[in-house]
């Protein structure tokens, strides 16, 4: 393996293992927002246990992912991400999906879901695809999309207590947030292994927050602030947690979304489910006053939520770099 591909193998004692049971229940939502404010700075990353979603729940909706990806490849095509336009839904293949085209090309495979619409309405919005032969797959995935939801909504508001805002700061952008639920396929890789191919190449996620659900495979890597490498090693019970470019943005860069990629060198399949959720469309993100200081004066410009990340999108799908 490139040695550019090593990571240290490190349990991130640097970032802690949020207990967010307190939030949830209302019993010390400040203390579980200060621990917050201290990871994200930081590391951009953590771990949340006690989020209330039960592992059952969590176990079933990867066995329904893995006999998804076990079906041929003709059936997965008939639900291709092409068929839905700009709403982002259904399957990609291998490399029909490159986070950093430049560098990567990505060997994974995906299925995207996302708020239920009967038409498409633009971007992020339409119809959900759905295979025809797989009992509980729409029932079960579905499901889990409305569970992230609302947990997510949840962590914001330990999010915007841990920025000394309201807990409700976030609310007033996201009466109709933009969500995918994913699901996600790591084929393992062998032999000599460069940069030019691996699980998902190196990138920031593009809006507001990651919910991520690992197997027990590992393969994530996420970069320090020293510029390593360094594992996320799976804990069993616990989601990872990371933000993406627009609470940077939204934090003038007192928040880190933080470089991460996928190797997966383990000899097995490897699986995850994240979910990634946003602010509306036409959400404005513009850095929040407090943390535009004299020692960090303004580094951001205004954004429409939907139209940066639309951007991000059109440079790593297929469907739409050959358009």
């Amino acid at each position: 393996m490139d040695d550019k591909l090593r990571a240290k193998r490190e349990s991130f004692d640097k970032i802690p293992v949020v207990d967010i049971g307190p939030l949830l229940d209302g019993s010390n939502e400040y203390g579980v927002a200060k621990v917050i404010r201290w990871a994200l700075s930081n590391a951009g990353f953590m771990y949340v246990k006690n989020h209330g979603i039960p592992q059952d729940f969590v176990d079933s909706v990867f066995d329904v992912s893995r006999r998804f990806f076990d079906l041929p490849l003709s059936k997965k095509m008939e639900l291709h991400v092409s068929k839905s336009d700009v709403a982002f839904r259904g399957y990609i293949e291998p490399f029909g999906e490159n986070t950093d085209p430049g560098k990567t090309s990505d060997l994974k495979e995906c299925f995207d879901i996302g708020p239920e619409r009967s038409t498409l309405e633009g971007p992020f919005f339409g119809p959900n695809q759905w295979p025809s032969n797989l009992a509980e797959f729409r029932e079960l995935t579905y499901g889990y999309h409305q569970k992230m939801v609302e947990l997510a909504k949840k962590l914001l508001q330990g999010i915007a207590l841990s920025l000394d805002q309201s807990e409700s700061y976030f609310e007033s952008f996201m009466r109709q947030p933009m969500s995918i639920q994913r699901l996600l396929h790591y084929p393992p890789q062998s032999g000599y292994i460069s940069e030019e191919v691996i699980g998902i190449g190196a990138h920031t996620d593009y809006g507001h927050l990651t919910i991520l659900a690992q197997d027990d495979v590992g393969g994530l890597q996420v970069m320090n602030r020293d510029g390593d490498w360094v594992e996320g090693i799976p804990i069993h019970g616990t989601f990872v947690i990371n933000i993406g470019d627009l609470i940077q943005r939204l934090t003038n860069d007192v928040y880190l979304a933080n470089m991460h990629r996928v190797v997966n060198t383990s000899g097995r399949e490897r699986y995850s489910i994240p979910f990634f959720i946003d602010a509306d469309f036409n959400a404005i993100i513009e850095p929040l006053p407090s943390c535009v200081t004299e020692s960090n004066p303004l580094r951001y410009n205004r954004v429409t939520c939907g139209e940066y990340k639309f951007a991000r999108f059109a440079a790593s799908y297929a469907h739409l770099t050959k358009a």
